[in-house]
């Protein structure tokens, strides 16, 4: 067999399986799967020698300035309009998944707890319970050519649609001229908080019985001990809906147990079951949440997340991890955007935010599989667990629409990249500090002009396991086997804490030049994580 025939076949992972189903992927997109597959492959220290030409060139207005070749007075961040009022310091997260798969049938429960620092002083913490359903087509085929390695590929692809509920705690009760000491003290009450929730969980899931009530009432008494002195602020009411696509692909190399037939009988050797571990895999996924907030100083509003992604993943004892994100977010007035849609006439957006990032990295980590046949039909049990450190590199552009100018101008973005706008060829926070060239769009203006842009650097550490139990059904045409899944269910968990790290910037207004120099982001180094 021809190699450009394995790579046909193992290109369903690395992050190219959008190709294998003959999903297009812009030129943007292709970039950034180009930069991830190489990291992924060939990671180095500072993922230096996987820099595309732009990011080569350093063309991206220059950390701390540079006044792109025109004057204009020295700016003061703490009186400058562009320059954000705080950003994320450090998040840890808690995701638990499980996911039972009935034939084509797909359903899946999601818990997430996550705590977040901010440089102004203020810890957040959510925690969102998600369930879904939809559908799940998934096919599994041994390579030929690599029987004697055990090769097998796979590739599948799913629809889900559910929602969400559960909430989000602002902890600002200690304000003082000293943010390091508030976001201290805030962050001890979120975790006390946290501990008060996890409690009152074990009261509300008590087994009912003759003195049931009573033994609430006193379980509920001491949960109510951990709360922290200063109650937080919580975040108001929201209503969510996510719509999930995704496809994805492995390839797998191990090894079959035989069972040689009678001897002189000419009977051929029987499989009895099979081993392997996952080398290569990746994922693209698309996401649509809505978020309807239904008090609170934003109540009445409405704001549509649109993400995509690519990730992969390759080694099957050291891991190597790569991954890339766009994400456009887009908030409405609720009432305005219900009846415009019922009419048929363009939406009027008042705030626009798109974000990237892109991660690489690598560490100790296996997945991997043991089977069983009988017959047609195969017993499988996966599992794995590992953990691994990376760089994240975070840019955001941020804009209010308050004119209908500027709203008409993302409407028509909006419209121009059809109902998915994040997988389309986004302008880049990087690129809207640039002077805007010739064939500069309105959507480039407007970002140029009038957005917060600003690039943040983080340390992540992830930790993961899962584990799953499947029953499938397979059968052999020549050299290929070919199987699908009758019924699946997978266990998945991950642990992911990130702290900012490097130099904060963001970008000033533009000057006579064109130029937006990047500078120091005051409103960010104020305050330092806490990482204990």
């Amino acid at each position: 067999m021809a190699g450009t025939e394995y790579v046909a076949m193992i290109g369903v992972v690395a992050l190219i399986a959008a190709a294998i189903v003959t999903v297009s992927v812009p030129e943007q997109e292709m970039r950034g799967l180009q930069s991830a597959v190489c990291r992924v492959l060939h990671p180095v220290e500072g993922g230096t020698s996987c820099a595309t030409e732009e990011e080569a060139g350093g063309g991206e207005g220059g950390e701390g300035g540079g006044d792109g070749g025109g004057g204009g007075e020295p700016v003061d961040p703490a009186n400058d309009p562009f320059q954000p009022a705080k950003c994320l310091l450090a998040e840890d997260q808690t995701k638990d998944t499980v996911v039972i798969q009935i034939l084509f049938i797909n359903i899946s429960h999601e818990e997430q707890v996550k705590v977040q620092q901010w440089s102004d002083g203020t810890v957040t913490l959510e925690r969102v319970s998600t369930t879904a359903g939809g559908v799940k087509m998934e096919i599994s085929a041994g390579i030929p050519g690599l029987k004697d390695w055990g090769g097998s590929a796979k590739l599948s692809g799913s629809w889900m649609r559910g929602s969400g509920s559960g909430g989000q705690w602002l902890f600002n009760g200690n304000k003082s001229d000293n943010p390091q000491a508030d976001l201290e003290a805030n962050l001890a009450d979120a975790k006390k908080f946290t501990e008060y929730l996890k409690a009152q969980e074990k009261c509300n899931n008590r087994p009912a019985g003759p003195r049931a009530s009573e033994m609430g009432l006193i379980c509920g008494y001491w949960a109510n001990k951990e709360k922290p002195d200063i109650p937080p602020e919580e975040a108001p009411d929201v209503d969510i809906t996510k719509t999930t696509t995704e496809i994805s692909g492995a390839v797998s190399f191990g090894g079959k147990v035989r069972k040689d037939g009678p001897i002189g009988t000419g009977t051929s050797a029987k499989d009895l079951g099979k081993g392997s571990l996952e080398a290569l895999s990746g994922k693209m996924s698309k996401e649509v949440v809505v978020m309807r907030i239904n008090d609170g100083p934003d109540a009445g509003k409405i704001t549509f997340i649109y993400t995509f992604e690519m990730k992969g993943t390759a080694g099957a004892g050291g891991q190597a991890t790569g991954s890339r994100m766009q994400q456009v977010a887009v908030t409405y007035d609720a009432a305005a955007y219900d009846q415009e849609d019922k009419d048929g006439l363009p939406h009027h957006p008042q705030k626009l935010k798109i974000t990237s990032s892109q991660e690489s990295g690598g560490g100790g980590g296996v997945k991997g599989s043991a089977g069983a046949n009988a017959g047609p039909v195969t017993i499988d049990i996966g599992g794995g667990g590992g953990e691994y450190e990376s760089t994240l590199h975070t840019e955001v552009a941020e804009v209010k629409l308050d004119n209908d100018t500027d709203s008409a101008t993302v409407e028509d973005w909006l419209r121009g990249n059809g109902e998915f706008p994040a997988d389309g060829d986004l302008p880049s926070p990087s690129s809207a500090a640039e002077p805007l060239g010739p064939d500069a769009t309105d959507i480039d203006r407007l970002l140029h002009e009038k957005a917060q842009l600003q690039r943040l650097e983080y340390k992540v550490n992830t930790d993961w396991w899962n584990a799953s139990l499947g029953i499938g059904f397979g059968v052999s045409v020549g050299q290929f086997s070919l199987g699908f899944k009758l019924f699946n269910i997978e266990v998945n968990h991950e642990h992911k804490s990130q702290v900012i790290t490097g130099d904060p910037t963001y970008a000033t207004g533009p000057l006579s030049g064109g130029a937006r120099p990047w500078v120091e982001f005051t409103n960010c180094t104020k305050t330092t994580p806490i990482t204990t």
